[in-house]
């Protein structure tokens, strides 16, 4: 399992990367769902602070706390700065929490900000957060996870594998390679359809599609299934993955899906009333 989503737009969002224990936003019910595996969650990303976003993040600090679970492992939540709901609602949370016994960290994060999950030589996977359009008043974040990966530099691409190895050897690998960034999610939170180049080329882009018909839209807060994928091709993703999808087309989701299958990527969606696994 790479990712396990249940998004149903309005009520409830949360989306677990396994790789490195992220949860992506905390609506209600995550702890429910993912029972005793709360414990393994080390970062919470929020994209911004609407309460199908943020509401089960009490019951994630709660149960950490008061349940026989290992309380040992720390617990960092990363949120918009200066968002204030988000503020707010983390300052409640801990206020009620008097006793924690485990430790909680609450770090306010920028566009751009690298926060590193993982390093070793020269590989590294971090999270890049980056503006959406969706509130009005309070910063919204989508995210993409990125590696440090290795490739062999443009005037070798041409050799045999023979001649590669022989380099290798002679020159060392570090020197006939070179390090490069690449996009392995992206996220794209609430919004009204993220900019390409902030998902350009990722492997999966996860992205909101609240309305199959862009008629339905009534304000522009949150995308239509033509928007994402205009911005999929542009970005040339390899996966798609539609979240976020209004509970107004359960039933008729495969009906708008089934023309789609001469795009250039795969598509998959997160019905509303089911739990989604890659």
């Amino acid at each position: 399992m790479i990712l396990q989503i249940y998004s149903k737009a309005l009520y409830s969002t949360w989306i677990y990367y396994a790789p490195e224990r992220i949860l992506f936003d905390a609506g209600e019910g995550v702890s429910l769902t993912m029972a005793n595996r709360i414990y393994a969650i080390k970062y919470i990303f929020l994209t911004h602070g609407h309460v199908d976003h943020i509401s089960g993040l009490w019951t994630i600090i709660n149960s950490r706390n008061n349940s026989m679970g290992d309380r040992e492992k720390p617990l960092t939540i990363y949120y918009p700065k200066g968002n204030t709901a988000v503020e707010e609602w983390l300052q409640f949370i801990v206020k009620v929490n008097g006793d924690l016994r485990f430790e909680l960290n609450l770090v306010p994060i920028t566009a751009g900000q690298k926060i590193f999950l993982r390093q070793a030589g020269s590989f590294a996977r971090y999270v890049v957060p980056f503006r959406v359009r969706h509130t009005q008043y309070d910063q919204s974040f989508g995210y993409n996870v990125i590696e440090v990966r290795r490739r062999l530099k443009e005037e070798f691409k041409n050799l045999k594998e023979s001649e590669i190895a022989h380099l290798s050897k002679e020159l060392g690998q570090e020197n006939i390679t070179e390090a490069y960034e690449k996009k392995v999610l992206t996220i794209s939170g609430d919004t009204y359809g993220i900019d390409p180049s902030d998902a350009f080329e990722t492997e999966i882009l996860l992205h909101e599609c609240t309305f199959l018909k862009k008629e339905d839209r009534k304000m522009n807060a949150h995308a239509a299934l033509d928007e994402v994928l205009s911005i999929a091709r542009e970005a040339r993703v390899k996966k798609l993955v539609l979240y976020h999808i209004s509970t107004r087309y359960s039933g008729k989701i495969e009906r708008y899906l089934k023309n789609l299958a001469e795009e250039p990527f795969e598509i998959h969606y997160v019905d509303p009333n089911e739990l989604f696994t890659m």
